[in-house]
């Protein structure tokens, strides 16, 4: 007899946080079925070996419990360290500016692939913000930004193209690169790949 099919299914948890809800029914659910449960080291909370017969139904409980699943074209969920309410280094708040970049950005009706945003909180850079296609970076004197980074076999720390910034323009600026690298990517890239390009919006500081 053939080995059942088994399917994997990862549940977006925006700022790292899982609702306790969800949590519940996934444990409750790894139970009955005997799935696996992995915390991602992209923050998220992969479902692993679940049987494709009950695919559909696993998606129906956790989706009627809020959960919203990875999947193409959707804008990518920022990294972010715990910050400043539960760190004694953290300058910034980095669950709100992460809700707020969500809010300002998960509507487009696509992002292309290969895109990912991390929020360090102070300048230890715990989420990895340097080597990040878009870094955001909390200091004493307001936000440093920083553009095509990347981890990997050989990690590159971005180019920093903003400091001292206020809030209003950190947003400004990000949505900026949003829409470049949507303007100049066809299917899937890194920001790196689009430093050398004469038109990138800013130069390194």
């Amino acid at each position: 007899m053939s080995e059942a099919k088994k399917a994997s299914l990862t549940i977006l948890l925006p700022a790292g946080r899982l609702p306790l809800d969800i949590m519940a029914k996934t444990h409750e659910m790894a139970k009955k079925y005997a799935f696996n449960i992995y915390l991602s080291n992209a923050q998220n909370l992969k479902i692993l070996d679940i049987p494709e017969v009950v695919l559909e139904e696993v998606k129906d409980e956790l989706s009627s419990l809020g959960a919203n699943f990875k999947g193409p074209g959707k804008f990518p969920l920022p990294k972010v360290c715990a910050g400043k309410k539960y760190c004694n280094l953290g300058v910034i708040d980095t669950e709100a500016l992460s809700t707020k970049i969500l809010d300002t950005f998960s509507g487009r009706a696509h992002t292309k692939a290969k895109f990912k945003i991390g929020i360090s909180g102070c300048t230890l850079c715990c989420s990895g913000a340097k080597t990040t296609d878009i870094g955001i970076i909390g200091t004493q004197d307001g936000f440093e930004l920083y553009a095509g980074g990347k981890g990997g076999s050989f990690p590159k720390v971005g180019r920093r193209i903003g400091q001292k910034l206020g809030e209003d323009e950190l947003l400004t600026m990000v949505a900026t690169l949003v829409e470049f690298h949507d303007k100049k990517t066809e299917k899937k890239q890194r920001i790196i790949k689009l430093l050398t390009d004469p038109e990138f919006p800013y130069p390194e500081l």
